[in-house]
């Protein structure tokens, strides 16, 4: 007879995520075969890549404000008898000339394993993630996210990719280095898609071949388009469609910073940024021949607790 299938506990686990716009500190309970339950949810608006130097370092004011941060996220969760913190950090400290020397400061400080994900890396536990949440009858994906710094992008019929990649157009870093003026000025608008056109070429050779795979968007960028195509052009898809898209990018690109930050849901900080990642989602589309792209809760946090989970399974 085949033997029984092993079991580990419930685990409790905090999610610990240093991002380019925020940290994020998420409890997650969690076990094998289940669904991870968020139970807390900590989350500072740090954007730490306005603490970057002309040298391409983060400031000695940045170093102290992340660590604050950090210490004061752990402080909160400190009485909810945590198993483990994974704690992650993208492409803010990953491209800082010092970051490294920051990480290796913050563990020893706060006793912590913050780690640096890769790109590929990202693009891989956020394309697990997906899957889980949609199942194996969804069939081959195409799973994209951008986020503050980058844009993670992966495709394929399993719970490994085919391919992935991470593209340095995230909806931040494109508000910084080219929107200008309130509204954002035509030039400063032709740039930035100047810009798209040259930085995806690559994209596109590479992710063509899979254009026609079931395209899936996760986090903060995809979820406020959607809500943002159904509210106010009346598209109630719960999809993001090209031609919808198309005309939600116009209107956005009209608005002052404020008038986008009273729009549904929209907070003041997303709002800056909100143009930049509808052009660049605007922009994979067209060049993809994507016609609708459907949202999936879950990204690249639940991809590490699903993975972290299959590890201590293994264990057992």
């Amino acid at each position: 007879m085949f033997d029984p299938i092993p079991t580990i506990r419930p685990v409790r686990l905090g999610v610990l995520d240093v991002g380019s716009n925020t940290v994020h500190l998420q409890v997650v309970d969690a076990h094998r075969g289940s669904r991870p339950i968020h139970t807390s949810s900590y989350k500072t608006e740090l954007r730490l890549t306005e603490y970057v130097d002309g040298s391409g370092k983060i400031t000695e004011e940045g170093r102290e404000l992340l660590l604050r941060t950090i210490e004061e996220s752990l402080a909160n969760v400190s009485q909810l008898d945590l198993d483990e913190v994974l704690a992650f950090a993208t492409s803010a400290i990953r491209e800082a000339s010092n970051g490294q020397e920051i990480i290796a400061a913050i563990n020893q400080s706060l006793d912590l394993d913050l780690q640096v994900l890769s790109g590929e890396e990202e693009a891989k536990f956020t394309f697990l993630a997906v899957r889980r949440w949609l199942g194996w009858s969804s069939g081959d994906l195409l799973v994209l996210d951008i986020g503050g710094g980058s844009l993670e992008i992966a495709a394929g019929g399993d719970e490994v990719p085919e391919l992935a990649h991470s593209y340095p157009v995230g909806a931040g870093r494109m508000t910084r280095e080219f929107l200008k003026g309130d509204p954002f000025s035509a030039k400063s608008i032709e740039g930035l898609q100047g810009h798209l056109a040259n930085t995806l070429g690559p994209l596109v050779e590479d992710f063509s071949p899979f254009s026609s795979y079931r395209a899936v968007g996760t986090s903060k960028t995809f979820r406020t388009l959607a809500r943002l195509t159904s509210e106010l052009l009346g598209d109630g898809s719960g999809m993001i469609l090209r031609k919808s898209l198309e005309s939600l990018t116009k209107k956005l690109i009209g608005m002052t910073t404020a008038e986008r930050a009273r729009l549904p849901r929209v907070s003041a900080s997303r709002a800056h940024q909100l143009v930049a990642g509808a052009i660049v989602a605007r922009e994979i589309m067209s060049e993809l021949q994507i016609a609708s792209i459907e949202i999936c809760p879950w990204a690249l946090r639940e991809g590490i607790v699903l993975r972290r989970i299959d590890w201590l399974d293994n264990l057992n």
